[in-house]
């Protein structure tokens, strides 16, 4: 991955955690915080998207991907602080 690769993903996962944050919680998590859930969250989207057979192209398609797979995590972290 290139210098523009890693600051592409840097964006992506900022912003796939900042939505995420967003659609569980109804705030972000600040700049480092999102980056961090962006990132696992794109992890884990890429993994279900395998298992679904589902594919992600381009940045959008990344960015949703990103965005569930943080979705999915802060809910999953949500249902085991329970």
């Amino acid at each position: 991955m290139g210098g523009m690769g890693l600051i592409m993903s840097l964006i992506i996962g900022g912003v796939a955690g900042w939505l995420a944050g967003n659609i569980m919680k109804g705030n972000g998590f600040g700049v480092i915080g999102n980056v961090i859930v962006g990132i696992v969250g794109a992890l884990v989207g890429s993994f279900i998207f395998t298992l679904l057979g589902l594919h992600a192209y381009g940045i959008l398609g990344s960015l949703i991907m990103a965005t569930v797979g943080a979705v999915i995590l802060l809910w999953v972290v949500a249902m085991i602080k329970k």
